[in-house]
């Protein structure tokens, strides 16, 4: 059994501390907030101990989850790294480039596992789409919010797009050749509209647009290749698919296959077939943390490593540089 302890018992801590509950093979032995009261409120809820302070609490752990503001992961996991146990952080990984490095090194020196808490990874509509992704050429990705004014410590870069650039950094497969973005701030001290267009490598470009000044919400994502557009909406866990298979292909019995019409390219007919992929019935966030306790038991790499919270994050401070010179 690995004892999880869960450091910060806000809206996000509470989910977590819920679901360690429900993940086989651990044991929640306690939570820590720096409001004792609330995290005392937390542990009765969920049969556990309230810790009095993050050294308890990480001394008694194997694991611990970092559900704070972004401002406090790097101390945290710090110690809990230096004293040998696992972590799983909540994005961002970091507020700084050069924090996650530092933590990404201590993990190697320890002999830990860090994991990076980008749940749209596992939205079960992503998941259902992936066998049909090859080479995606162009993304394009909304994520729009009510104002809350939870998460408003940092811009809307490292609040809500970095879960896009992280999918999309994940599908890209390439390296970030150029980023052109401007931003604003309307309510908060920091940027809250942004929109981001990021050259691969490799040719693809991605644009990106998040915001938490918006009266309808929208977490989608499209993507478009050779034969392919996809359309995922992580909201609704949906999916859709359009893409050119041949006759054979399309002639077998699938659920959800419509075929929208035929072209001929090269002397060569294929159809236009339309899908709703099938999408796994899953708790991302729980189903997150079932593969970082594999990770650790299995000694494998976690799924979203602190190099791809890294990765995540070096984007996020390109588009924020971008802001900044655009601004002037």
């Amino acid at each position: 059994m690995l004892n999880i302890a869960v450091i910060g018992t806000g809206h996000l801590g509470k989910i977590h501390a819920k679901l360690w509950k429900e993940v086989s093979g651990t044991e929640l032995i306690g939570v820590f907030d720096s409001d004792a009261e609330e995290a005392t409120r937390v542990g009765a809820e969920n049969s556990t101990k309230a810790f009095a302070t993050i050294d308890e609490a990480i001394k008694n752990a194997d694991a611990i989850s970092i559900v704070t503001p972004t401002f406090a992961h790097f101390e945290i996991a710090k110690l809990a790294i230096e004293s040998g146990k696992h972590v799983f952080i909540e994005k961002p990984i970091t507020t700084s480039i050069t924090e996650a490095k530092e933590l990404i090194a201590l993990t190697k020196k320890n002999n830990v596992k860090i994991q990076v808490g980008h749940i749209e990874r596992f939205n079960p509509a992503l998941l259902a789409i992936e066998k049909y992704i090859h080479k995606p050429m162009f993304f394009e990705s909304h994520r729009l919010a009510q104002f809350k004014p939870r998460g408003t410590d940092v811009a809307v870069v490292l609040d809500l797009m970095i879960h896009d650039i992280d999918v999309i950094l994940s599908l890209a497969k390439s390296e970030v050749k150029s980023v052109d973005a401007s931003g604003v701030s309307v309510v908060s001290d920091e940027i809250d509209i942004a929109n981001a267009r990021i050259k691969f490598a490799s040719g693809a470009v991605a644009n990106v647009t998040a915001s938490r000044i918006s009266q309808n919400p929208m977490r989608k994502l499209r993507i478009f290749e050779r034969d392919a557009y996809l359309s995922v909406d992580f909201a609704s866990k949906s999916s859709e698919v359009f893409h050119l298979v041949g006759s054979d292909e399309a002639k077998e019995n699938k659920s959800l296959m419509f075929n929208l019409g035929e072209i001929e390219r090269a002397e060569k007919k294929l159809n236009i077939v339309y899908e709703r992929p099938d999408v796994p019935e899953l708790n991302p966030l729980k189903y997150e943390l079932e593969l970082f306790r594999d990770a650790i038991i299995d000694n494998t790499s976690p799924i979203v490593s602190g190099e791809d919270g890294l990765a995540a994050l070096v984007v996020a401070e390109m588009i924020m540089e971008s802001i900044k010179q655009n601004s002037k």
